[in-house]
């Protein structure tokens, strides 16, 4: 029977463990940002977006993430449900000419936390989907049973996990809470560690998202203090903070390009922003949206993307 590590386990100055941060190989060095070469790209037009009602949970819908293959999208809610579509599906909805019936998205929904849903992510390699919760926990899900609605693994982390996030490996994943710093969590042993070289850290600094880069080399956390945070993926130090990165309002969201260049940042300033990754610099920034305290998040996926706001 897997349990979850109490607060008492948690390692506070070892190293990290053995095998966490294989994506890309252990270095004894610091992450060398002036490896990155310059790359120029065509500008793009900006693409029609078609909006369709695809499914209503009984509150608030506060999260949500699609699979690393395209093939699904997980939303989590207030009402401490998770439902998970087939993109197919989705996609067959917007046809105009649909003669099969109604078509219903929604292929599974689990009930299994006591509180809102904070966050999701889906395993690289498996059919597992995991949440983090108010509930102060992380559940598993195996959303290749049909009938399974409940998780068949749990971490019992001793704070509010606002934000979760798998390594590209699979067998670690990070864990945003209500404490300032990442926990990282071994899937396999469930023991948590905690960066030994964390720089100081308001009480303000909650993590409201954590992020691993595409490789696993770096990850970013955006907190409640207004900062945005850089952090070597295999030696866990904080190589870069970016203060104040929306004024004084909080960081609601960080996320990596692919080519690890760049972070896109958004915040309760109503702005999204665009980070160099090699020198802490704003690179662009975009306006639009009209409400002061307005929290958004985009996550996309080839030609569908998925778009949630909350004041």
């Amino acid at each position: 029977m897997l349990r979850g590590v109490p607060s008492s386990a948690f390692d506070l100055g070892t190293s990290i463990p053995s095998g966490y941060g294989s994506i890309p190989a252990p270095r004894t060095a610091a992450v060398d940002f002036g490896a990155v070469q310059e790359t120029k790209g065509s500008s793009k037009s900006f693409p029609k977006h078609e909006t369709r009602h695809l499914s209503e949970h009984k509150n608030i819908a506060r999260c949500a993430r699609f699979s690393p293959d395209g093939k699904f999208v997980a939303t989590g809610s207030s009402d401490t449900s998770i439902k998970l579509f087939e993109v197919a599906k989705i996609k067959q909805m917007m046809l105009p000419d649909a003669r099969d019936g109604p078509v219903r998205p929604v292929i599974r929904t689990f009930y299994d936390h006591l509180q809102p849903i904070n966050d999701l992510d889906f395993h690289p390699q498996n059919t597992v989907l995991i949440s983090g919760s108010k509930d102060n926990t992380i559940k598993f899900f195996d959303f290749s049973k049909m009938t399974a609605k409940r998780a068949f693994r749990v971490i019992q982390d001793t704070h509010n996990v606002r934000s979760v996030s798998f390594h590209p490996s699979g067998d670690f994943l990070l864990a945003g809470t209500d404490h300032p710093i990442p926990h990282l969590y071994d899937i396999n042993t469930f023991q948590c560690y905690l960066s030994a070289n964390a720089p100081e850290i308001d009480v303000n600094g909650a993590i409201n998202q954590v992020r691993y880069s595409a490789t696993g080399g770096l990850y970013v956390t955006a907190s409640k203090d207004g900062t945005i945070r850089l952090w070597d993926g295999v030696t866990a130090n904080c190589v870069r903070s970016i203060a104040g990165a929306h004024g004084t309002a909080e960081a609601t969201s960080a996320n990596f390009t692919k080519d690890q260049r760049f972070v896109l940042s958004s915040g309760k300033d109503s702005t999204v922003k665009l980070w160099e990754v090699g020198t802490g610099k704003l690179v662009k920034q975009y306006l639009g949206a009209t409400h002061t305290q307005l929290r958004c998040q985009v996550y996309q996926k080839g030609l569908l993307e998925v778009f949630l706001k909350r004041n």
